[in-house]
This record gives structure tokens, C-alpha cells and sequence, in this order.
């Protein structure tokens, strides 16, 4: 894990150890800031979450509730004096 500071000082032996498959952390004021991986890693990672991802309308229709409909509750108006 690297500080900002220390990943600007040393940013090449960051990217090497990046390409060599191991993603690098980067803090910040003592927080995980970033992770720095290799464009490789990145597409296959982003190609796996796109191919993963299923439509929004498939979602829609995966909505539990028994063939479409939603039960509805059987509420009466009340009688409102004006």
C-alpha cells in the first residue's frame, strides 16, 4: 500500500508492479484512495461486469408477484363531510 506522496515519488515501480498483475493501493491522509491495475486487468474486469449485467427491462420482469400482477390491498374510501 502506498501514500499519495510515496506513489508520485516512486510512480514507475507502481505502474511495473501494476503490469505484473499485482494492482497497487494508493491512501490518502490514511484512507484507501485509489488502486492502481494494469488496462488489461481493467477491460477484462469491465468486460466480465458488462457481460454479467442483465437488461433493465429483465429486471423489471424477474419483479416477483405471481405472473405480472401485484396484489393490491382492498381499501374503501371513507366518507369525507365537506
Amino acid at each position: 500500500m502506498w501514500s499519495v506522496q510515496d506513489a508520485k515519488n516512486k510512480f514507475s515501480a507502481v505502474v511495473d508492479a501494476a503490469l505484473a498483475g499485482q494492482p497497487q493501493e494508493v491512501t490518502r491522509r490514511g484512507k484507501p484512495a485509489v488502486v492502481v491495475l494494469s488496462a488489461q486487468e481493467y477491460h477484462r474486469l469491465l468486460t466480465a461486469a458488462v457481460g454479467a449485467r442483465e437488461s433493465f427491462a429483465a429486471h423489471l420482469l424477474a419483479f416477483p408477484g405471481g405472473e405480472g400482477e401485484i396484489a393490491r390491498a382492498q381499501v374503501q374510501p371513507r366518507d369525507v363531510a365537506f
